[in-house]
């Protein structure tokens, strides 16, 4: 048996710096984990003003670049690690879930859902059919590969919608728009799983076989939104009553307000998916569950913020890695048609399905306008299309791997950039319609 030697001693007898300065990729991803945390601090105040660029936009710009450095030994790939990406965006989504239901001042009264639940009910579905038509009939996608981004691509986000969702907890809500499209996305992500479901089914399932149908129906649709919407409610309100038991004003000196948001985030997530509903729909139903009951809007705040602080540290560390994946993969596997397939379902299909939705509803054509063309994708889409791949083999799954990270990127460009301007416009008009 041959020793080697020691490394302190090849250092300082050989000269030999590479046997004692080892530069694992371990400790290189700490470092940038941590730089990428720092950047989530400080970039957000940075560009407060700057209207041509969002924090997300940079954070694909610094994972472009650090790709185009020689750090690692064996470069990063998303696709080989499904789990590490699902498990990644699954936290940002049912953190943002969280935020979402505790904006609502009256997450139960019939004005919150006004709108709302016509883009639920018209628009997405609108949306999913319409994706689904182009992916398979246009597109050559694969049956269960377009069936599953017709789910994947219809939900709008909730984390990266912070721009055009309503106000912070204690602040009045002025826009029927912005109110429309927070609870919109606090929704729709728990209703997308049945139908990624579905995809799931058609990829393993015999062609000529859908008997499976009525128990996806019956189990995936039913009894797992019904289920997640009753672990919500009851662990919402059980958490309401823990707090209520502290006055009002200890709450925040003898509450941590950052152990409290995690576990109004987690307990009821973990809770329904061990009795196999959606935790999606659980998260975002006890958020607005405790803001109902809840009455001390700074202690809310409080909760708010915090989950805010969390959201956007895990969004820099998810776009830094779709930077990385963009430098490497994307332009490898994208094609001029899946560009096409992209900029058809930004700039038509989302704001078509949006006015089929809202027609007739008494909003000033602007404000119709603005609630369907901001249907923002982005980590929810990633989620869903991880969570299906890491489960089942799909036909065509690098391309539609690729083509979701573009559309991802596209609207992170497109609605980012441009929310501001109009949000500002949006706000002016409503406050002179509303008061």
């Amino acid at each position: 048996m041959i020793l080697s030697s020691y490394p302190a001693q090849s250092l300082l007898r050989d000269g030999d710096w590479g046997a004692y300065f080892k530069f694992e990729n371990y400790d290189i991803g700490l470092l940038l984990a941590g730089l990428t945390v720092l950047a989530a601090a400080f970039i957000p105040r940075l560009i407060r003003k700057k209207r041509l660029i969002t924090a997300p936009l940079l954070y694909l710009a610094i994972g472009g670049a650090i790709a185009m450095l020689p750090l690692f030994g064996e470069r990063p790939d998303l696709k080989a690690e499904m789990w590490w990406v699902k498990r990644l965006t699954e936290m940002v989504v049912i953190i943002a879930l969280t935020g979402a239901g505790l904006k609502l001042n009256a997450p139960f009264g019939k004005s919150t859902w006004k709108y709302s639940k016509r883009l639920l009910t018209v628009g997405m579905p609108l949306t999913m059919i319409l994706t689904f038509t182009l992916g398979y009939y246009v597109f050559g996608f694969a049956l269960a590969t377009a069936a599953l981004l017709a789910a994947v691509i219809a939900p709008t986000d909730p984390v990266l919608a912070a721009d055009v969702q309503t106000t912070p907890p204690g602040e009045e809500d002025r826009s029927p728009t912005r109110v429309a499209l927070t609870t919109e996305a606090g929704v729709n992500d728990g209703l997308a799983f049945p139908f990624t479901y579905l995809a799931m089914g058609i990829a393993v399932m015999e062609p000529d076989d859908w008997q499976w149908v009525w128990s996806w129906f019956l189990m995936d649709f039913v009894y797992k939104i019904a289920g997640g919407m009753l672990i919500g409610w009851a662990l919402g309100r059980l958490l309401n009553k823990a707090v209520v038991a502290f006055p009002a004003e200890e709450r925040v000196a003898r509450l941590s307000t950052g152990i409290l948001a995690l576990a109004l985030t987690l307990v009821p997530y973990a809770v329904a998916e061990l009795f196999g509903t959606y935790g999606f729909v659980a998260v975002f139903m006890a958020a607005c569950v405790f803001r109902h009951y809840e009455k001390d809007s700074g202690y809310q705040k409080h909760l708010h913020d915090f989950s805010e602080e969390l959201e956007r540290i895990l969004i820099a560390i998810i776009f830094v890695l779709l930077g990385i994946y963009a430098v490497y993969d994307l332009f490898e596997v994208l094609t001029w048609m899946h560009v096409l397939y992209a900029v058809i379902l930004i700039f038509a299909v989302r704001p078509l399905a949006g006015l089929a939705g809202l027609a007739g509803a008494d909003l000033h054509r602007r404000e119709k306008g603005i609630t369907a063309f901001y249907g923002i994708r982005g980590i929810g889409s990633l989620y869903y299309l991880s969570y299906a791949l890491y489960h089942e083999n799909f036909e065509d799954s690098e391309q539609a791997f690729a083509l979701v990270i573009f559309l991802i990127i596209l609207s992170v460009a497109v609605h980012g950039i441009s929310a501001p301007v109009a949000v500002k416009k949006l706000d002016k008009a409503e406050a002179e319609r509303y008061g």
